[in-house]
């Protein structure tokens, strides 16, 4: 064999049959590990046995030890009895579970007028947040996705002031998230759900728990006069959204409205439930005042579906429909 000059000489590999067939891509969530605060609470437990069954490693944190709130789900995830108001220990907290993404649910949920709410609800929703994000500014690499409230100042309620010291607390907390963003790089999106009803919701003071549960009961609940408009979205479909916002990089930096862009009435969403039900009980509008400085709260949908390719797949009467079948399973009554 003649080799041409200033050409290498190779020899030809041996056959090693057809091309093998591309590796399937891993999953997103296969082996991330996630921490998700609240995780005792309505939306994020759910969040965080979605999480789980996605193939995340789910480290939960809650106030209080997890068997107190939710039985059995012990094995779904690491959880950590921790006080997110507390800087020290949720220092501690982030370093020792490195999370590479963290969605942030704990707080004070409460939505009343009351002014002894001020203090509770600027140490959960305000202080604990600041906390939260001064440690991940200092562990790069970690992305954070928070709930925020749809009663912040937004468009879609034409910049309406804050109606409560919960509402003011959140959309303190949603200024310094965008703070730590721009300042210090913290890649950090906030959620606005609307009003979350569902499954596992167990607050008897929302409307739709303390309905199903008069209703299971044989009783005729007292409501407002039920003119309050309000989006109403399902849980499940809220969670999807804070799973997808997890997996994006395009929603750092972004403050997302989560909901339908349809507003029910709450007397019209009393009364497709008690008609779900077939009950001859009826609601009594009127007897509980109205709460002062309420605003119809919807969402613009549009932001949600172009960056995280969202949309509510649940309407109002299918989620009521599962809602109380949940309740009604459990015998709430």
């Amino acid at each position: 064999m003649i080799e041409h000059p200033g050409r290498a000489h190779m020899a030809r590999p041996p056959s090693s049959g057809p091309p093998s067939p591309p590796r399937p891509e891993e999953p997103p969530w296969a082996g991330k590990r996630v921490l998700v605060t609240g995780a005792s609470g309505f939306i994020g437990s759910r969040l965080a046995l979605r999480l789980a069954g996605l193939g995340a490693q789910v480290h939960a944190v809650s106030r209080r030890p997890a068997h107190r709130q939710n039985p059995g789900r012990g094995e779904q995830a690491t959880w950590h009895a921790v006080d997110l108001r507390d800087r020290e220990t949720t220092g501690t907290l982030l370093r020792e579970t490195r999370p590479d993404i963290v969605f942030h649910l704990a707080g004070e949920v409460d939505g009343a007028r009351e002014t002894d709410l001020v203090l509770p609800t600027l140490e959960s929703n305000l202080l604990a947040t600041v906390n939260l994000l001064s440690h991940a500014a200092a562990l790069p690499g970690i992305r954070v996705v928070l709930c925020g409230s749809s009663e912040e100042p937004r468009p879609a309620n034409e910049q309406s002031p804050p109606p409560s010291p919960y509402a003011m607390a959140k959309w303190a907390a949603t200024g310094y998230a965008q703070l730590f963003h721009r300042l210090w790089g913290v890649p950090v999106a906030v959620l606005r759900p609307t009003m979350v009803y569902g499954p596992g919701q167990r607050d008897a003071r929302k409307l739709v728990p303390y309905l199903a549960q008069s209703l299971l009961r044989g009783e005729e609940p007292g409501l407002t006069s039920g003119s309050k408009r309000a989006d109403w979205v399902y849980v499940d479909d809220v969670v999807e959204a804070f799973v997808l916002a997890g997996e994006t990089d395009r929603a750092a930096g972004q403050v997302l409205d989560i909901g339908t862009g349809v507003l029910t009435s709450v007397r019209e969403t009393a009364e497709m439930l008690f008609h779900i039900s077939g009950t001859a009980l009826r609601p009594r509008f009127g007897t509980v005042a109205d709460r002062p400085l309420d605003v119809a709260q919807t969402a613009d949908v549009g932001p949600a579906a172009e960056i995280l390719g969202w949309k509510a797949s649940v309407g109002l009467e299918e989620g009521l429909r599962r809602t109380l079948a949940w309740y009604a399973e459990r015998a709430w009554a």
